[in-house]
């Protein structure tokens, strides 16, 4: 059966790659080692309006949305949690498996790979292309490694890859609606993360996407976890370093045309969202993203809803 995906077309008509792309360079002076051993956070339950001051079609309409206290990892999940499970397991991810056939592919998008990022030339004005052998240990192709990264988000992982970890941790995603909570922490709809001397507070594109990323946060591609200040609730990287994948599935009626399926919600923006472009870096935006195709800027992080708040009752004096 021939699958016809939206994305897979793009990347018909763009052309394809074999690992042209190496892997983004720190910025210059930016030093973090990350964080190792994240902690689960607990978050009460509250309501919100969530899309509120919707900037794309698909955020909107605000409406106001209830949910009950849950348990947030403070960080993405990392290269070396997502290699202590492959190691645990033996888990193959969708990316080092054969491609959905697609009807007219070219002969490099039958092997496997996945989509990755790459800076438009003259001869290919495409920023995406399908990159044979790339997958979560080469993020960015062949020439690309996790070696020295622990810490960094994994990547190229599709939506069952991200559930496969989270049934082994014995966890799940977030909701949508969880998602932005969390990532709101008790505030209303948020600016632009930056400071108020204007440096950046997240790891997005700063330039003119897709051209150049000058780096002014520190990086020109994922960030190792936790190098940015946390929200209120302690939660690092919900803005921005890379998409998230949640539970929720699209195809709500306010969606920008048609929505191939299956197809998710990912939350958070990446370092790829540039304000003259994307502008995602917030809690209310959204996009979606076809369950089996991962790239080189969308992880996830893990929920718990099964363990038991932290106990309130106070000391005895």
């Amino acid at each position: 059966m021939v699958r016809r995906s939206a994305f897979f077309l793009l990347l018909l008509l763009a052309g394809c790659s074999v690992g042209e792309e190496q892997e983004g360079a720190l910025a210059s002076g930016a030093l973090c080692d990350g964080i190792a051993e994240a902690q689960m956070i607990w978050v009460e339950g509250g309501s919100f309006v969530m899309g509120e001051d919707p900037l794309y079609r698909e955020e909107g309409p605000p409406r106001t949305v209830s949910v009950d206290g849950f348990w947030i990892a403070q960080t993405e999940v990392t290269n070396a949690q997502f290699a202590q499970f492959v190691s645990a397991t033996g888990y193959v991810t969708a990316a080092e498996r054969g491609p959905p056939q697609i009807e007219g592919a070219p002969s490099e998008m039958l092997l496997p790979g996945s989509a990755t990022f790459r800076v438009p030339t003259q001869d290919n004005r495409s920023w995406w292309a399908w990159t044979v052998g790339a997958q979560w240990r080469r993020p960015n192709g062949p020439a690309s490694s996790i070696e020295g990264r622990d810490n960094d988000p994994v990547v190229q992982v599709s939506y069952d890859d991200a559930l496969a970890y989270a049934s082994w941790a014995r966890m799940s995603l977030p909701s949508e609606e969880q998602w932005e909570y969390a990532a709101r922490a008790g505030a209303g709809s948020l600016p632009e993360p930056i400071d108020a001397s204007g440096k950046p507070q997240a790891n997005y594109y700063q330039g003119v996407f897709p051209a150049k990323d000058v780096g002014d946060d520190g990086y020109t591609s994922r960030a190792p976890v936790g190098c940015f200040e946390p929200n209120a609730f302690g939660l690092y990287d919900m803005i921005g370093n890379v998409w998230e994948w949640t539970t929720s599935s699209a195809g709500r009626a306010d969606a920008p045309g048609p929505v191939p399926t299956p197809v998710n919600v990912i939350k958070g923006g990446s370092f790829l969202c540039a304000a003259n472009y994307c502008a995602r870096y917030r809690p209310a935006a959204r996009q979606f993203q076809e369950r089996d195709l991962g790239t080189d800027h969308i992880g996830f992080r893990l929920v718990d809803t099964r363990r038991p708040p932290p106990s309130t009752s106070s000391p005895s004096n």
